[in-house]
């Protein structure tokens, strides 16, 4: 919730922002669950979660929001801002 605040202070989107300690894994939808339980035994994977899937015949990302709609995550324009480490 304070990302999104202080994202929403800013004027910024936190999809386009670095985020690092962060992983997605693309694998065969009948394995999911599997790979999803062995995440969660992990420390680091304790809040795993399926969140999408991969829709044949579509060449856009689509995203359901907060409030049940759904709008198409465009393509990075311009300078990604840099990581400060």
């Amino acid at each position: 919730q304070s990302v999104l605040g202080v994202c929403e202070l800013f004027g910024m989107d936190p999809l386009y922002l670095a985020n690092e300690g962060k992983l997605l894994i693309f694998i065969a939808k009948e394995e999911s669950d599997k790979a999803l339980d062995i995440l969660k035994k992990n420390k680091y994977g304790k809040n795993a979660a399926i969140i999408g899937e991969v829709v044949r015949d579509r060449h856009d990302v689509t995203l359901k929001t907060s409030i049940g709609s759904s709008r198409i995550l465009s393509e990075l324009t311009g300078e990604i801002l840099p990581r400060i480490c």
